[in-house]
């Protein structure tokens, strides 16, 4: 039978190492592009009990990966961004990272809620990583001009 689903094209960045140090931005989306982790009002976001989830696990990445500080994130209706920092000597890669994350939350919650795979950003300056925070920090205000509402 042939196959008529179209062919993902690879994101990932040939022949880098995602074990190494630096900061990364990552994007994970809830399949469909449901709305289930939160309401927007007054530009606040109320979590739902998967949203409070997710959060706990976004939490959690620190004390399980001793080499991963969380700087920033947000918990959208749709999606989650992370950013974070790899420091010196890790050996676990962003994928595995971020798929014993979402297989973590799939666990807790009893079934998955994930898109395939994620998006990512290796943050490359001090200019983009400002940028990137200050987009996740207002990420719930722009919700409105969001593609994905």
């Amino acid at each position: 039978m042939k196959n008529d689903l179209p062919t993902r094209k690879k994101i990932r960045l040939n022949y880098f190492d995602y074990t190494k140090e630096g900061m990364y931005f990552i994007t994970v989306c809830i399949k469909n592009k449901k709305q289930i982790l939160g309401k927007i009002n007054n530009f606040q976001i109320t979590l739902t009990k998967k949203g409070i989830i997710v959060q706990e696990y976004i939490k959690n990445i620190e004390k399980i990966y001793s080499k991963i500080l969380i700087d920033e994130y947000a918990i959208m209706p749709n999606h989650i961004h992370i950013l974070f920092s790899i420091k010196p000597q890790n050996t676990i890669s962003i994928s595995r990272i971020i798929n014993n994350y979402k297989g973590a939350v799939t666990k807790q919650i009893g079934y998955s809620i994930w898109q395939k795979s994620y998006y990512e950003h290796i943050v490359r300056n001090d200019y983009e990583y400002y940028k990137i925070k200050e987009y996740i920090q207002n990420n719930v205000v722009n919700w409105k001009k969001d593609k994905y509402f």
